[in-house]
């Protein structure tokens, strides 16, 4: 196996050391990138959310007024998806690529700068169940989803007919092929042993996974991420004092 490259990420309020994954190399290589261009060194977490996760890399950060909106500074282009799933996910300590959301992003690319490193929370077998549930609907929405891209033009001709009967029947179909696929795909809405057992007992946010590219994780450092995950923030969920990365570089 190729050896995992790894960062230091140094913060005013101490050192993480972070490992990016070999199997998502268009993020890897991205972010080291910006790691020997120096796009890190003064940006801020400018979003910290307790019991979920620690958000930095907005370019517009350095030195931003207390009064400043932040979470839109990007660098002009998109990294595409790279859904390692389920081998990759959201347990404590992953390092995530931020995005724009589903409705304007629907091939969910991945910002050029914007990370987070998850913290989440412990959850029982009973809220993991109920998860996956949620899981097993949004698979079958995606999927009816697509089958109705897929029938537009007829879907529009039966309206446009005024067909109503055609358009149960045509539903209906969409629906049965829906369930059909779901059951083929069931797997997909199921976590692994290894995420169940990561969930129980360091934590996570299961309801992210295959939704945001995951490509790398904490090895070193966690302490100071909980110290960042515990600071005082505002209404935009900005810290109140600034939580700046120092400089980021090669281990």
């Amino acid at each position: 196996m190729e050896k995992e490259t790894e960062v230091w990420m140094r913060t005013n309020l101490g050192d993480i050391r972070l490992k990016l994954y070999n199997d998502t190399p268009l993020h890897r290589d991205n972010f080291l990138k910006l790691v020997d261009d120096g796009t890190y060194n003064g940006l801020l977490f400018h979003r910290v959310i307790r019991e979920f996760m620690v958000q930095g890399g907005d370019v517009t950060s350095k030195d931003a007024p207390m009064n400043k909106q932040l979470g839109a500074g990007d660098l002009g282009y998109t990294v595409p998806a790279e859904f390692v799933y389920p081998k990759h996910f959201h347990k404590r300590g992953a390092l995530c690529a931020a995005r724009t959301g589903d409705e304007v992003n629907p091939e969910r690319a991945s910002s050029a700068s914007q990370f987070y490193i998850v913290t989440g929370k412990k959850y029982s077998d009973s809220e993991l169940k109920q998860m996956e549930k949620q899981l097993e609907n949004r698979l079958k929405q995606s999927i009816f989803a697509r089958l109705q891209t897929e029938n537009k033009a007829k879907i529009m001709e039966l309206y446009r007919s005024g067909d109503k009967e055609g358009l149960a029947i045509l539903r209906d179909t969409l629906i049965g092929k829906t369930e059909l696929e779901a059951e083929q795909r069931r797997d997909e809405a199921k976590l692994t042993d290894e995420q169940r057992e990561a969930y129980k007992t360091i934590g996570g946010v299961p309801f992210l996974d295959n939704q945001y590219t995951v490509y790398g994780e904490v090895v070193e450092g966690m302490d100071v991420v909980e110290k960042i995950e515990g600071s005082k923030t505002n209404k935009q969920d900005r810290p109140t004092e600034n939580i700046v990365i120092l400089k980021v570089e090669r281990a």
